[in-house]
């Protein structure tokens, strides 16, 4: 077998492979043989057949199925020879190919980047550091009593906050359009929920006022007959309400799981809470510190095959999200194209690091990790037991702690600086 590497632009290699006629119709002529034991061809007795009779029924056939197996070993062969490792299938031109000529084809593929770690020696990060204060505690006890709050009647004019019900018709040009009516739909004013010139109209409602007035529709507006399109609503208040906080008391704090029932134990439960947050937090945005730094000092070329792999699952999963079926509706390809390059990119930078600094997966970490997602069911056990024996989770998981070791070892590389911050801040950061 001769194999020559005939061209490289970037992470592209072309190798051309020339495999002998011989070793070709040796092979053929071994799989006819065989298939002559025990042919059952008409006029024949099973075995008896003529070989050129075996020949013209099977030759083509066994033919194919050899250059097909020969062209694959031969190959993976030749890549084992050019100690080359494809990031993808490759494009196979044939040469040659026909009866008593050789089997000769070009393989067109991408390679792996050679990657020479850079930057690792110049990490700077800046830890954020969250006291929990009283008024952090408040804010968040204001939280849970929203969780739990009613609405009540008022009788006055709407505003910031307040629930307004109403009904409403929407017309363009003279017509209703399609789910531009409704009834009893609740709008909480200065929650953003509905489009901004709809909104702001329902302040200074009372029950019973009817107003109408213009709605511009914003040109990304997700139904396109819709988009830069001005419409006339219609509304009438069926009813304004007040939030009502829910009072703290016995029964409220046991609703957060605080047997107790005492305020105490509910404010030690939320500094604990907001504490685990923010350290979570912190290490997000560490992490997200380390991928940039990492990302910017090694721009190796990546592989355009694996991006287009990472494009169709982005796409994917943006469809899932959005539950979108019809592929002719799906997000445009190019709008993953940068995300896309910088994901594998990355992918590829901490599969380096992985393999230079010798990271190995912590066992211990990963059964504490199902520990950690199996708790909060009742029946913690089974759920244990289905995440140990289907791989495809294991896997998940065990990803997911390879990964946090190899963030905690960057930023134990990293050179550190504190900065103390509110917990809001840091939260909305």
């Amino acid at each position: 077998m001769q194999v020559s590497v005939e061209s490289s632009a970037g992470l592209e290699r072309v190798i051309r492979v020339e495999v002998p006629a011989e070793k070709i119709e040796q092979e053929v002529e071994s799989r006819l043989k065989k298939v002559a034991k025990d042919a059952k061809i008409k006029g024949f007795r099973p075995g008896k057949a003529p070989a050129k009779i075996v020949r013209q029924q099977y030759g083509s056939e066994i033919r194919q199925d050899v250059l097909q197996e020969v062209l694959q070993s031969s190959y993976n062969d030749a890549l084992s020879q050019e100690k080359l490792v494809p990031a993808g299938q490759p494009r196979i031109h044939t040469e040659s190919s026909a009866d008593g000529q050789a089997l000769v084809y070009k393989a067109t593929f991408e390679v792996y980047p050679e990657v020479s770690l850079q930057g690792l020696d110049k990490l700077k990060l800046e830890k954020s550091v969250v006291d929990v204060a009283e008024s952090d505690i408040k804010d968040m006890m204001d939280n849970l009593r929203k969780q739990r709050a009613s609405w009540i009647d008022v009788d006055r004019a709407s505003a910031d906050g307040d629930q307004v019900s109403v009904d409403f018709e929407g017309t363009l040009n003279g017509e209703v359009f399609e789910g531009g009516s409704g009834e009893d739909m609740p709008v909480v004013l200065g929650s953003g929920q509905m489009l901004e010139d709809f909104e702001k109209n329902l302040f200074g409602l009372k029950t019973g006022d009817t107003k109408e007035f213009d709605v511009n529709f914003p040109a990304d507006y997700p139904a396109e007959e819709l988009a830069s399109q001005k419409a006339v609503f219609k509304v009438t208040a069926k009813k304004v309400e007040e939030q009502q906080l829910a009072e703290i008391n016995e029964e409220f704090i046991k609703g957060f799981g605080i047997e107790s029932g005492t305020e105490e134990d509910l404010r030690k439960d939320i500094v604990s809470n907001m504490e685990r947050e923010s350290i979570a937090k912190s290490k997000d945005l560490m992490k997200g510190h380390l991928l940039e730094q990492i990302h910017d000092a090694n721009k190796i070329d990546v592989p355009s095959v694996m991006i287009d792999q990472e494009i169709t699952s982005m796409q994917k999963d943006a469809m899932q999200r959005a539950k979108i079926t019809d592929e002719n509706d799906a997000p445009p390809r190019d709008s993953f194209a940068e995300m896309a390059e910088r994901r594998v990119r990355l992918s590829l930078l901490m599969t380096e690091v992985i393999s230079t600094e010798q990271v190995q997966l912590d066992e211990a970490r990963v059964q504490e990790k199902v520990d950690e997602l199996c708790k909060p069911y009742p029946n913690a056990d089974e759920m244990r037991n289905l995440y140990l024996q289907n791989e495809q989770l294991l896997s998940q998981i065990k990803n997911t702690v390879i990964e946090e070791q190899l963030i905690d070892l960057l930023i134990s590389k990293a050179k550190l600086t504190e900065k103390k911050v509110s917990f809001m801040e840091l939260m909305e950061s």
